[in-house]
């Protein structure tokens, strides 16, 4: 996703000069015209300047005499090969990206899409859990190499890393930490750097940060995953989010469904005063992926045991800066039996076998 999509935006009274201006310097060749709430009313390209210019129209006049006002646009949260898909099946070059409310949240380009970027930010990926609750698989394979689809799990997650333009990978063990290291090596076979961090004794997932080497990069935040989840989130798009927010710290969160099986009853002292039938309660719940800027990595002392949402909380009391990230995406924990068999059935058709 573009980085200057904010610079394209204009309101319809500005003029098709401003536009061209705007075309010209920006290099995206596109203006998106928006409302005052930043609802998108409509795009403007240099052919659309150029058709007004053929209708004898001066460069006063104001964009929306000018502007497609039925432009293609996607959800926010489109995959990244339907973007693609859809830019060209339709010609175009650049596709707004749209919250639920039509709010412009973002700028896709068919050259960006194409072309993923390399990045130099540290993937941090937990894999030293015991797995009790798959067992007997896991009394003599720690989970994450368990196979799913052929592969082991830990596999198939670093190669989404790789796919999305990540090179830099540390991997915490600590049960069976030699099968891990003896089938991934330095990560040279698969064309990335693997380093191990060894927890003597279970650190929790903030704990596991303290062991990371001091030279990580100073400006670059790191992403953190366990290594038993299957995700199809777009790792670049929450790295934005991340940097756009000038977050501490970002956690992915699922929206998660209870349904209460019984009538709800509202009282007021023994009088009742509303009744529900089997409600819906619906809650955000952390889906084990998050993004650490380095002064959260550097706060995390050596071989001191502390859960990722403890440390979020007490950084949250320093500055306030710990974002979440909603994810649509396909997502699964696998941490039970009936997971790991959905699993094998789901991996078939989510595009991650490679």
């Amino acid at each position: 996703m573009s980085h200057c999509w904010n610079n394209v935006l204009i309101k319809p009274d500005n003029t098709m000069r401003d536009a061209l201006e705007i075309i010209n310097t920006e290099a995206l060749r596109v203006v998106l015209v928006v409302d005052e709430a930043q609802r998108l009313l409509g795009v403007v390209t240099d052919g659309d300047i150029r058709r007004g210019l053929l209708k004898n129209l001066p460069l006063t006049e104001t964009v929306d005499k000018v502007m497609n006002t039925s432009p293609t646009f996607a959800p926010v949260d489109t995959s990244r090969g339907d973007l693609i898909a859809l830019m060209e099946k339709k010609s175009i070059l650049s596709l707004p990206l749209v919250n639920e409310h039509g709010v412009v949240v973002g700028l896709e380009t068919l050259h960006g899409a194409l072309h993923q970027p390399k990045h130099a930010n540290p993937v941090f990926i937990m894999a030293g859990g015991f797995g009790t609750r798959l067992r007997p698989l896991t009394d003599t394979c720690p989970k994450p190499m368990l196979n799913i689809g052929g592969k082991p799990i830990l596999e198939t997650v670093i190669r989404s890393f790789i796919k999305a333009g990540f090179e830099n990978f540390y991997i915490s063990t600590h049960y069976m930490p030699e099968q891990i290291e003896a089938h991934f090596g330095d990560g040279s076979d698969l064309g990335v750097s693997i380093t191990y961090v060894y927890e003597d004794s279970p650190l929790g997932t903030g704990g596991a940060l303290g062991l990371l080497p001091k030279d990580l990069p100073k400006d670059l935040p790191l992403i953190m995953m366990n290594g038993d989840v299957l995700t199809k989130v777009d790792f670049q798009r929450l790295l934005d989010f991340h940097v756009d927010n000038d977050a501490d710290a970002t956690m992915c969160v699922r929206e998660y469904e209870y349904q209460i099986p019984y009538g709800v009853i509202n009282g007021e002292g023994n009088k009742i005063v509303g009744m529900v039938e089997k409600p819906i309660q619906r809650f955000f719940v952390n889906a084990g992926i998050y993004v650490v800027s380095p002064r959260v990595i550097q706060s995390v002392p050596m071989n001191h045991r502390i859960d990722m949402p403890t440390l979020l909380e007490e950084h949250m009391d320093e500055r306030d800066k710990i974002m979440m990230f909603p994810i649509h995406e396909y997502w699964l924990d696998i941490g039970r039996m009936d997971d790991f068999n959905r699993a094998q059935a789901d991996i078939h058709t989510l595009g991650m076998l490679s």
